[in-house]
């Protein structure tokens, strides 16, 4: 399924409509060029997730991992600069995604080898202008009922 979004305040309410959905466990993984969305869409499912302070959400390039207080702990990790999967695991990442929030991964293409089964990706593209082609490949149960869910 692909949606388009016109500007960063679509993209950031398409994030939030879908971070009300998400819940503890949940992984979200985030793919797409420089400049593509992923960090404001990843604003927006944090804005969902009732995240205390949405703005603060950056990306975590240089810290590789932040955490948020919202409803379920919020991990927003950054693979940008990891050398593969078994950078991520030396500091954790794999945990996460079995814990008790949900996890964000931007550039989740470096350490694909490493995500879990299940999981929903979200391919951001650019297009003209402002705008963003946005495809979402659920995979596993939880996934397909989350985008069932989601209306799209």
């Amino acid at each position: 399924m692909t949606l388009v979004t016109h500007g960063p305040e679509e993209t950031l309410a398409l994030g939030r409509r879908l971070g009300r959905l998400l819940g503890a466990g949940d992984v979200v993984a985030l793919t797409g060029p420089l400049g593509s969305g992923k960090t404001t869409l990843a604003k927006g499912l944090a804005e969902g997730l009732d995240v205390e302070e949405p703005r603060w959400v950056t990306s975590p390039t240089y810290v590789l991992i932040h955490e948020y207080r919202g409803r379920v702990p919020v991990y927003h990790v950054d693979a940008y600069r990891l050398a593969g999967a078994s950078d991520a695991e030396a500091l954790g990442v794999d945990e996460l995604f079995f814990g008790d929030g949900v996890t964000i991964v931007e550039w989740a293409d470096r350490i694909a080898a490493m995500l879990p089964d299940d999981r929903l990706d979200i391919r951001l593209a650019h297009s003209d202008g402002a705008d963003r082609h946005l495809t979402m490949q659920p995979h596993g149960t939880r996934y397909h009922r989350l985008l069932e869910q989601f209306g799209a």
